[in-house]
């Protein structure tokens, strides 16, 4: 994985030399845990490994079944081997004060396969849970009740692809949802997103993936995002082995697999996940009211709390160990850094980063995590998403920072989203644009995108279909004449040729949204008839020649390839060479390219003057060229000869390329002879 060892230290950022005290608390915080946690050990490899412990596993003499339930005072397995009754030969034993619970059974007690729960009694109450390490959770389809299910296939899976690091290089992302990965009004399958989406993806250039909603969750329409079991990959999807042959399959193609890892809550289902385990809330959750998400409706870890720290580190191991994911991105950091979840707040000054609302608790989990994670797998990727813009998340764990590879540049997707919906093309203020694609701290490493999910879930539009309006159920054919869906293909190019080509050091795109797909992502619920019409992706659309979406998935391909195969594209420097408001042009250059963008709704320039170093510059890309649904008003495959001009007493050199509305172009400086 990409280390950047030049990056500058927190203390170099004059902003926050004030608050360099607080700095060293959280690194002292960090340092006392890690020191306490890992014991004897050099790292915390043997902490983190609870998953080892706990739960169902076949030993050479049969199998052994072990829970953490501190409260409980009666814990019995029960299932399909017991015949859903308790019986005394599959009761477990407490073993510690600390609240582990264990029974050994012979082989032939339980089998492959078999279904069961834990019934648990505590004193005054008792209810039905289902093991808090269960790798493997499965929903009956008539009682639609959940169970974890006994996982040990008689061939385990075998990989083939087991030198498999992650490059050296900046990923390019495609976000991606398993279950509405294909097109059918359904749910998909691990299987089928192997064989029909995992090529598709390979062929437009991205390198990594990131899994949506793989850690089980007993509400389909959650998205993946109100976690019930968290050592178990959806079964909805398939099986364990083929989630296994998934990655594989992928690393075989050279793709990282990044996983959405939820550890900012859990689902409050008590049968289903871990919420008032054994019979309190505090096993892994703050009591009473601060650990109830107000929004989200869901439970709220204490991240002081060993037993968090154990259960949360452990799975940060367990999903690398046992499904070789290449790294995570963690899903809302916000609310699990402040107090108040960043609901309702403006993050105005840096004051509010060191405050009484920040749960330090939470900041020095995220740091141990990512020790956790860096020490299992040392090219692993991780990712932070925070909106609040907390500074040191992606900066070394040393250093004070919480040791994140990278951080969602989460305020370009709301300006390109502001832009569309907010304000007029005559309004764009190209030099707020330009700073908002382009302003990152010099201690972290980005990822820029125009969309990710969150735009395209109902109640929101995607940027294409925010821009296009009605219009995209009427004139999607290529002889459509719409000047809206003009208007919409022409500033989708342009975009995300804008975005790559800032991108921090990684860029990320949510499935489908390349082809600019309609309408937004609703999953099937009540309110909509349960119908499965708006949880797929339509790839029709993207392969049908007659549709103008074959334009602008044909777009993306040709960015990314062009982009992303120079080396280190995204280390380069980027240089602002003109922004002009009124003109409404930017130009600019990183590395051996020249990018330029005129954003004027109507003003074509037919001799732009670009400052050059001598030389030839080749045409690569233009968003006008008619196989990406142009008008064609620029020669293919021409190239531009530096002209020498006196200025002064100094001599510069200009290209001057034609320019026209709505339109953006890559130049390359020819090496060599030209």
């Amino acid at each position: 994985m990409i280390r950047d060892k030049n990056l500058r230290k927190l203390s170099d950022d004059t902003y926050l030399r004030d608050y360099m005290p607080a700095i060293q608390a959280r690194a002292d915080k960090t340092a006392a845990m890690y020191k306490r946690l890992r014991r004897k050990n050099d790292n915390l490899d043997g902490f983190a490994s609870a998953h080892e412990f706990y739960g169902m596993h076949r030993v050479s003499n049969g199998w052994v079944f072990r829970e953490y339930a501190p409260n409980a005072t009666g814990i019995w397995l029960v299932g399909d081997f017991s015949n859903w009754q308790r019986k005394p030969e599959y009761k477990l034993e407490r073993i510690s004060d600390d609240g582990d619970w264990e029974v050994f059974m012979p082989v032939a007690a339980v089998g492959h396969g078999q279904n069961y729960h834990l019934e648990m009694e505590w004193t005054g109450g008792g209810g039905s849970r289902i093991p808090s390490y269960a790798r493997r959770v499965v929903q009956d389809p008539r009682t639609k009740l959940f169970a974890a299910q006994v996982w040990n296939p008689p061939v385990p899976y075998k990989w083939k692809n087991t030198s498999f690091k992650v490059p050296d290089r900046d990923p390019v992302i495609y976000e991606c949802h398993i279950g509405m990965a294909q097109e059918e009004p359904k749910v998909g399958t691990y299987t089928e997103f192997r064989q029909k989406t995992l090529p598709r993806i390979a062929k437009a250039g991205y390198n990594t993936i990131q899994l949506m909603a793989i850690m089980e969750h007993p509400y389909y329409g959650s998205f993946g995002y109100q976690v019930s079991n968290f050592f178990a990959c959806s079964s909805r999807f398939g099986t364990p082995e083929e989630l296994k042959e998934l990655i594989d399959a992928a690393h075989g193609m050279g793709i990282a697999v990044v996983m959405d890892l939820i550890h900012s809550h859990a689902v409050l289902n008590e049968n289903e996940g871990i919420a008032r385990f054994d019979g309190t809330s505090h096993i892994y959750f703050h009591a009473g009211q601060r650990g109830r998400h107000p929004m989200w409706d869901s439970a709220c870890f204490d991240y002081g709390r060993i037993s968090t720290l154990h259960f949360l580190l452990s799975n940060c191991r367990y999903w690398l160990d046992e499904f070789h994911f290449d790294g995570y991105r963690f899903d809302g950091i916000t609310s699990m850094l402040y107090l108040h979840h960043g609901l309702g707040v403006d993050f105005v000054n840096y004051g509010q980063y060191f405050d009484y609302t920040v749960d330090e608790d939470a900041y020095t989990y995220l740091a141990l995590a990512n020790k956790i994670v860096h020490s299992v797998r040392p090219d692993a990727i991780t990712i932070a998403e925070d909106i609040s813009g907390m500074p040191g998340l992606a900066a070394p764990v040393e250093e004070g920072g919480a040791g994140f590879d990278m951080r969602l540049a989460m305020g370009i997707t709301e300006t390109w989203g502001k832009l569309a919906r907010d304000i007029t093309d005559q309004d764009w203020y190209l030099p707020w644009l330009w700073s908002e694609l382009t302003n990152r701290r010099d201690d972290e490493q980005t990822i820029s995108y125009v969309e990710c999910h969150d735009q395209a879930l109902v109640g929101g539009k995607t940027f294409f279909f925010e821009m296009a309006g009605p219009a995209i159920y009427t004139d999607m054919r290529k002889e459509d004449k719409n000047i809206a869906i003009e208007r919409a293909v022409a500033i989708h190019k342009i975009a995300r040729l804008a975005t790559l080509g800032t991108a921090g050091h990684g860029y990320l795109n949510f499935m489908g949204n390349e082809f600019g797909h309609p309408e937004w992502v609703d999953f099937p619920r009540e309110g909509n008839g349960n119908s499965y019409h708006y949880a797929r992706r339509q790839w029709s659309l993207r392969d049908n020649p007659a549709l103008k979406y074959e334009w602008l998935g044909d777009f993306d391909e040709a960015l990314i390839r062009l982009l992303t195969r120079q080396p280190d594209f995204m280390r380069n420097k980027i240089r602002a060479m003109s922004i002009d408001n009124g003109a409404k042009t930017i130009v600019f250059s990183r590395g051996d390219f020249i990018i330029a963008i005129n954003l004027h709704w109507t003003q074509s320039y037919a001799d732009w003057p670009i400052l050059v170093p001598p030389g030839s510059y080749e045409l690569r890309l233009s968003t006008d060229s008619q196989k990406f649904g142009g008008q064609g008003r620029i020669a293919e495959e021409q190239t531009f000869y530096s002209m020498p001009e006196i200025v002064g007493k100094e001599e510069i050199n200009n290209i001057f390329v034609y320019l026209p509305a709505r339109t953006a172009i890559v130049l390359s400086r020819k090496r060599g002879r030209g």
